[in-house]
């Protein structure tokens, strides 16, 4: 499936009803040929009426089709991306990008 993904602002935080979370990078990584756009984000749930915790994540919108090829109405860049489906390439995807990353939290989106 082929998509346009809006690159988001990094650095700056969103406040959820839990808590917040903070997107800390924007990267992409060779894959088979192909290239693939993650992010890194962090998320404290601190507003919570049941304690406090926290984690490191990525995203993963997919493989990169056309890297920032225009802008939207509020001037943030778009790539054309297609959704990675297939399951073995998404575990292998998952442990190349937790590998170097460090973390224990990969979403596909």
């Amino acid at each position: 499936m082929i998509r346009e993904y809006v690159h988001q602002p990094l650095q700056q935080k969103v406040t959820a009803i839990g808590g917040h979370y903070v997107l800390v990078k924007e990267d992409r990584l060779p894959f088979r040929g192909r290239e693939i756009l993650y992010l890194v984000g962090h998320a404290a749930f601190d507003t919570t009426c049941c304690g406090v915790g926290g984690c490191a994540y990525a995203l993963v919108p997919g493989f990169v089709l056309d890297w920032k090829h225009t802008t939207n109405e509020d001037g943030l860049a778009v790539s054309r991306v297609v959704a990675i489906r297939d399951e073995a390439i998404q575990r292998d995807v998952r442990r190349l990008v937790e590998r170097k990353e460090g973390i224990h939290q990969t979403q596909f989106q």
